[in-house]
Formats: C-alpha cells, sequence, structure tokens
C-alpha cells in the first residue's frame, strides 16, 4: 500500500489557495479552495460520453476523512464543487488504514481502487452515475506484492458497497459533508 497525505498546498495546478482542517464527531474536514487554477481538470463521467469539469478557479474540493483509528479499513470521501458551490462529483478513497500526519493533515494506506459518483442535473445530492476506478493499479499493487490477493477481494467488495451505497443515497459521508457545506461552523 502507499500512504498518501491529504494535503493539496502542494498542487502545481493551482497557484492561489486556502485550505483548513476542521475535526467534527468521527470525522476531520479538509476544506481546500482553489482561488486560482493554471490548468482546470476534466473527467469522464462513468458511462457516459463526455467530461465534467472538477477543478478550475473558484473551484473547493472537501474531504470527510474518518477518525475510526490506525489500521482500520475504510474509505475517505472528497466531493468537489464547482464555483458556486454545486457538487460536480464524489470521489471515494479506499484505503487499509488512516491516521494523522505530522502536519496536522490526515493520511491513508491507499488500497487503489476509487469510487466515483456524478451527481444529478436536477438535484447534485443524488448520485446519477458511478464507477469503480484504478482496478489496473490494484492488479499491479497485488503483483508487486504490496497487496495481499485476499486484501484485493475486499476491497473490490467493499467498493461495490459504497457505489451501492452512493446509488442509494446512504453513504454516509455524504451526508457529513451536507451538513458541514450548510453550515461549516458545526
Amino acid at each position: 500500500m502507499k500512504r498518501k497525505v491529504f494535503d493539496l498546498s502542494g498542487w502545481a495546478r493551482v497557484t492561489r489557495h486556502t485550505q483548513t482542517v476542521l475535526h467534527v464527531p468521527g470525522h476531520v474536514i479538509v476544506d481546500f479552495v482553489a482561488h486560482d487554477v493554471i490548468r482546470p481538470l476534466d473527467v469522464p463521467i462513468p458511462g457516459r460520453d463526455g467530461l465534467r469539469r472538477i477543478l478550475g478557479s473558484g473551484y473547493r474540493w472537501v474531504r470527510a476523512h474518518p477518525t475510526s483509528g490506525h489500521g482500520a479499513p475504510g474509505s475517505a470521501l472528497t466531493m468537489q464543487l464547482d464555483a458556486a458551490g454545486r457538487p460536480v462529483q464524489y470521489y471515494i478513497d479506499l484505503h487499509g488504514g488512516e491516521g494523522w500526519h505530522d502536519s496536522g493533515y490526515p493520511w491513508h494506506d491507499d488500497l487503489y481502487l476509487d469510487v466515483i459518483g456524478h451527481p444529478a442535473e436536477h438535484d447534485p445530492w443524488v448520485i446519477d452515475a458511478t464507477g469503480i476506478i484504478d482496478g489496473d493499479e490494484l492488479d499491479d499493487a497485488v503483483t508487486q506484492g504490496l497487496v495481499t490477493p485476499a486484501q484485493a477481494d475486499a476491497t473490490w467488495t467493499h467498493a461495490r458497497h459504497v457505489e451501492t451505497q452512493l446509488q442509494a443515497g446512504t453513504y454516509p459521508p455524504v451526508h457529513v459533508l451536507k451538513r458541514y457545506l450548510e453550515d461549516p461552523y458545526t
């Protein structure tokens, strides 16, 4: 597994930003606002033609990172919002453990698979397209001995479960971020 720290402050695409960390029960929220972006980022929408912008000037990436403790498998949600504050993508990192880096930002031991969801046009809190990505990276990690076959199987099972929760509107971190975005001082 590779350890990733969620700190976007050194992102070369973004020349001016703000980033704050807030602790709420069960999660830490990292709120990154990209004020000036020199290279916007567009991504494919699962199962559809075309691209959707997930990073541009004024966009915001807000992460709900669990605080369940070191070594606990799970997932963390990063929601990308456009300059008007409307969710444009839900990005879930699956991990084999998480904790706190000396910098104060959360880290996770990445299990390579990610789940993405794109919101419906009529309601950005409803997910109408999902996908599981980076299966090739997980396969490579198994081949390299970084992840066991049992961990890979469990990760696929977890990814399918998260995808089902996104589609049903029951993935808990979405509700954590919705509450935060509606009242960031809670």
